[in-house]
Formats: structure tokens, C-alpha cells, sequence
């Protein structure tokens, strides 16, 4: 185990000594910060050929002690002194997640002499992808596990069905994945907006998509449970099933494929496939949880159909034959010993205790299940989505729409215990000022059933491996803080110091991330007399040379540099841009300081149309 860990610690270590030289201890890049970090002084020296060379030599030390009484599970103990490394930890988890510490202090004098205390703030620390809307080989999906495994990250939601196509192999229904994974055109738009919207046989000259064999899913299993990544599986119900009816239509209301994307409820055979199709993914998938879809469900078809209506009158009305199928998935999940998970209008239903939500409309659902016992994954989808744009829409490639900049994920709260914490979070989603008085909020009871975070990556308008990294990194490594590092230990400006290396060290091993944004935010808060104004001035790029105006001309390389917030009369018009080497880099932001309120520029892209530009990345 040893030689194994000082390996990997040694490999790993080579790929960050370009920019290690340049860094010294005090300016520490770990992502996510740890829960408590005390740097005593010097170096444990060492260069990664002798690291692997003396491996023997006892110079690290790696238990697990279930005694340890300040460190929990997947925590760790790290201390780097002159003579060797010591790190301890109550599981494997733990130790791995030490390793990967480890592997970040590494600088070109060696490790730096530290003493780390490393405990996670939540157990479900998540990245979702929808690989339904665009497929994306093994390979890729190997990509992002071992990035996840970087940065702590331990549970990868698969979306594996969808309107786009059926993603799995299905030994009781073989015509899913062979006339429902491929369609007529790769382009969303083409297809789904303008398009026929029709699924074609796997053989078709040109059809585009694809599907994962058992075997291929059980690889990918696999190599995420080598990285303490737990793989949910997600098959929806019983909306957005298009690509199911495709295949078999008898399964919909109407008989007819291309007709309605929900399951007749009423038809005994959907709860068949639900069982069968459930009964092999359990066989692939290890998984305590299972997501069941259960988001935007249409229930038109059911109004008109007559089974429905006939299951509608013995229920109590149409909204609760979606209530019946989710009660049903449940109950079956919870007889194999699995959890159920979904998306939040699965609250509609009376579900078991041991069921758990994922909140993407906004904050109120994560809320709501917390409030009444139910354990819940935070993910709003107007701060958590990596499908959003994260700079000028103008520069950026095609996205869903939205604004979402890293900053913006950043200062999201995933417990919104206080109205004050969550009116924060409000006013995050809707791009204005939002009262605490006006918003509900998570009582003392409910705190401990936030168990996570998660981002979320839909895949519309992301065709491409390198067009997924770039909408992913960096904004993952804010998702890894969010989910791991306590509250108290977050801090803006310290995180943009960091990423800004990050970026560097993505770049360096081939991940094609965002290169963080040019633009710059200027908040103006008016002071108390109300004809003043406090401005700061903010980007994401460290360091970095701002430069404004007062004067109503366009900042250039000999105007002011800003060096910390200043004080305007309201009305002034504030100009900014950020400066490198003496040239502009983006674009100049202004901001009007209105006398009546706080205002910023920070949403200016919030509600951007759905497609501004089609520029790959």
C-alpha cells in the first residue's frame, strides 16, 4: 500500500512542479480547502524519482484508525514533517482523499511541513451528466471520474435516459437501445426544435447515438468504485420517455410512437417494464440510490386516455396517477434494499422516509423536503447547472441559456438555515434583491437532511468532449468546495486566487477548461447618508489589473488602477475593463450608480435567449 500511495503521489506530483516553482507555502492552491490547515515550517525534501527509489524507507506512513476522534468518514489526518508523512484516516475513502492532498501540496522544494485536519461537510458530493441528448464514450466518462476523484467529488449521477436517446442495454427489451439510441440528426435544435424528432434503427446509414453494453457499463462501475465514486442511475418516469414509445408504443396512451412522452399509467404492462427495466439496472448498478426521473411530466394524455381516467377516479384525480407510478418505483426499489431518488416533484407524493429529493427547481423544494424529514441534494438549477453560460453569451459557445458564472456557484448556500442565508440564495436565482421576510427558510429540524450538493450538466447544446470540459471546468471545482469545505473556510477572493492556478493545472493535463472570465463586476452599495456609493470592482482572473473611469471616457492602460473599494456620488457612471500587458483583455463594463438602491452589473447576461452564439470550444 505504501509503495503504491508514494507512486501515485510522486507521478501526480511531476505534472504540478511547472507551476509549484513559483508558488511558496504560504500560498496554498488546495481545492477544496481544508476543514483546518496549520503549515509548521520547511519541507519534507524530496524530489519524485527518489520518492519512488526509497518508497521502502518508511517515509510514509498510511492507517486507518477507527478511533481517531477528530477525523469522520472519508476524513483524514495529514502531517508532513522534515522526516516523513503520516496520514491516517477511519476508511479508505479517507486515505485517498489524503493522497489527493497530498499530491497538490507537492512543490518543487518538496512537501511543505503541515498539519491537516480534513473532515467533508456532506456525504453526497455530486456531478450529474445527461448523456441522452449526446452521447459521450467510455472514455470520456473516465475522464470526468478521475477529475471528480481530484477534487473529492464521490457520486456520479448518469442520466441515461431521456427524450435523446436510450442509453442502456436492456436484455428484457432489446428494441430500446436498437431503434431507441439513435435519431436523424446530431444537431438538438435540428432535430428536437425544427426536426422530425424520430428515432431511427441502430443500422441506419448516418443515424446518430449510441448506447452502453452491460459490459461497458460494469467497466465504468468499476473504475468509479477504484476512485470512491458511487454511479446512480437514472431511467426516467414517467415523463420524457419519447425514445421508450419509439420502440414500444403500446407502452404510451395512445398506442402510437411519436405521439406522447409519458407511460400510460393505467396500462398494467408500464409497470412491467418499470420492474424489468429496473430489475437489470440494480444488477449493473450497486448503487444505494436509484433516481427515477419524475420531473415535467405532461399529464394531458392521461386526461383524454381511458385507462388513466379510470385509475384517476379510483386515486382522487389526475395528479395522482403520477403520485401511483413513483409510489410503485418506491416501494420496489425499497424491497431490494435500494433508496429511491428523484427529482423534486416527487413531493407531491407521501413518500417513505428513506427516500431522497434532488432540488432543481430553485432552492423551495430543497427546503420544503428538508422541513418535512426528507433527505435532500441541492442543486438549483439557476446556480448549479454547467449548461448555463458563465461569461458574455456574445463570446461564449452555445448554451441552454441563463447565466451562471463560477462566482455565482460560489456563493451559493447549500443550507439555507436563516432567512438571511436563504433571501442570499433568492437573490442569486432571480438576479435582484430579495427580502429575508419573503422567503421560507430550513428550521433547526431539518439542517441534517441536506446531505449534498450537486452540478448538473445537460447536454442539449454540448455535442463534444471538448465542448463538455469546457462548460464543466472550472465552475466542478466550486461545486467541490460548496460540498466539502466548511462554510466558515470559504472565502471569494481566497477561491479566485486558486481556481486561477487550477485552470492552469486543468490546461496542463489536457482538460480543455473555461479560461475564466475577462469581464469585469462592479457593485455599487449605497452608504447610509443615501447620496454616496461604496464601489468594488471584481473579476475572476488573478491577479489582474482593473483599470476605471469616472469621467465617462473608456478606461485605458493610463487610467486608474484599482486597488480596493472607493467611494462616488450617486449618479456617477462607472467604467471598468480588465488590463493585461498593457492592453484591454474583453470588454469594458459600466455601471450607472442609481441613488435609490444597491446595484451591480453582475446579471447582465441572467436572461440571455436560448442560443446567442455556435461557436465550438
Amino acid at each position: 500500500m505504501i509503495m503504491k500511495l508514494i507512486f501515485a503521489i510522486s507521478i501526480v506530483a511531476l505534472s504540478f512542479f511547472g507551476t509549484a516553482c513559483r508558488r511558496s507555502v504560504g500560498e496554498m492552491i488546495l481545492v477544496p480547502m481544508p476543514q483546518e490547515a496549520t503549515f509548521t515550517g520547511g519541507y519534507f525534501e524530496t524530489d519524485s524519482a527518489r520518492f519512488v527509489e526509497r518508497a521502502g524507507d518508511g517515509y510514509v506512513a498510511c492507517r486507518t484508525d477507527p478511533s481517531a476522534p477528530e477525523i469522520r468518514p472519508e476524513g483524514y489526518r495529514l502531517k508532513v514533517t522534515r522526516r516523513g508523512i503520516d496520514l491516517t484516516a477511519l476508511d479508505s475513502a479517507g486515505l485517498f482523499y489524503g493522497r489527493q492532498t497530498l499530491c497538490l501540496l507537492a512543490t518543487a522544494q518538496g512537501i511543505p511541513c503541515v498539519e491537516i485536519i480534513d473532515n467533508p461537510c456532506f456525504g453526497y458530493r455530486g456531478i450529474h451528466l445527461d448523456v441522452s441528448r449526446h452521447f459521450f464514450p467510455v472514455e470520456t466518462i473516465f475522464r470526468l471520474l478521475d477529475e471528480m476523484a481530484r477534487y473529492k467529488l464521490n457520486k456520479f449521477h448518469f442520466h441515461l435516459a431521456d427524450n435523446g436517446g436510450w442509453r442502456i442495454r436492456i436484455d428484457a427489451y432489446p428494441l430500446l437501445t436498437r431503434l431507441g439510441a439513435f435519431r436523424t440528426e446530431s444537431d438538438w435544435l435540428e432535430w428536437w426544435s425544427y426536426g422530425d424528432r424520430h428515432y431511427v434503427p441502430e443500422d441506419t446509414p448516418g443515424a446518430y447515438g449510441g448506447y452502453y453494453t452491460k459490459e461497458e457499463i460494469r467497466r465504468i462501475v468499476a473504475y468509479a468504485a477504484e476512485r470512491f465514486i458511487e454511479v446512480i442511475p437514472e431511467i426516467e418516469f414517467p415523463g420524457h420517455s419519447d425514445e421508450v414509445f419509439a420502440a414500444y408504443p403500446e407502452l404510451c396512451c395512445s398506442g402510437r410512437a411519436y405521439t406522447s412522452g409519458e407511460f400510460c399509467v393505467g396500462n398494467p404492462l408500464s409497470l412491467k417494464f418499470m420492474d424489468e427495466v429496473l430489475t437489470e439496472v440494480l444488477e449493473l448498478f450497486p448503487s444505494k440510490y436509484i433516481h427515477i426521473g419524475g420531473d415535467e411530466a405532461d399529464r394531458t394524455a392521461w386526461k383524454s386516455c381511458p385507462r388513466c381516467r379510470h385509475l384517476a377516479r379510483e386515486l382522487g384525480g389526475v395528479d395522482q396517477v403520477q403520485c401511483y407510478l413513483v409510489e410503485h418505483a418506491e416501494k420496489f426499489l425499497a424491497e431490494h434494499g435500494r433508496t429511491m431518488i428523484g427529482w423534486d416533484e416527487i413531493l407531491k407524493n407521501n413518500l417513505r422516509s428513506t427516500s431522497t429529493v434532488i432540488s432543481y427547481r430553485g432552492q423551495r423544494g430543497g427546503i420544503e423536503a428538508a422541513n418535512r424529514g426528507y433527505d435532500v441534494v441541492m442543486s438549483p438549477g439557476e446556480i448549479l447547472y454547467f449548461d448555463w453560460y458563465q461569461a458574455d453569451p456574445h463570446t461564449q459557445p452555445r448554451a441552454m441559456g441563463g447565466f451562471s458564472p463560477i462566482r455565482k456557484m460560489y456563493g451559493f448556500h447549500p443550507v439555507p438555515d436563516t432567512p438571511a442565508k436563504a433571501a442570499d440564495n433568492e437573490s442569486i436565482i432571480r438576479g435582484e434583491f430579495v427580502s429575508p421576510d419573503s422567503v421560507e427558510y430550513i428550521y433547526d429540524g431539518g439542517k441534517e437532511h441536506v446531505i449534498g450538493v450537486q452540478g448538473c450538466t445537460w447536454t442539449e447544446f454540448i455535442e463534444t468532449e471538448k465542448h463538455l470540459e469546457y462548460m464543466i471546468f472550472p465552475r466542478l471545482l466550486a461545486v467541490s468546495e460548496l460540498a466539502w469545505t466548511p462554510r466558515e473556510r470559504r472565502e471569494w477572493n481566497d477561491f479566485r486566487r486558486r481556481i486561477n492556478v487550477h485552470v492552469s493545472l486543468l490546461h496542463a493535463r489536457g482538460i480543455n477548461a473555461f479560461p475564466l472570465s475577462d469581464d469585469v463586476v462592479i457593485t455599487a452599495q449605497m452608504l447610509s447618508e443615501g447620496k454616496k456609493a461604496r464601489v468594488t470592482l471584481d473579476t475572476e482572473k488573478y491577479p489582474a489589473e482593473v483599470r476605471y473611469t469616472l469621467d465617462g471616457t473608456a478606461p485605458v492602460p493610463g487610467s486608474d488602477l484599482y486597488d480596493g473599494p472607493f467611494v462616488v456620488k450617486a449618479g456617477t457612471t462607472v467604467r471598468a475593463a480588465l488590463f493585461v500587458a498593457g492592453r484591454m483583455e474583453g470588454t469594458m463594463t459600466e455601471l450607472y450608480v442609481d441613488a435609490r438602491r444597491n446595484v451591480d452589473n453582475y446579471y447582465t447576461y441572467l436572461n440571455t435567449p436560448e442560443v446567442y452564439a455556435s461557436t465550438d470550444r
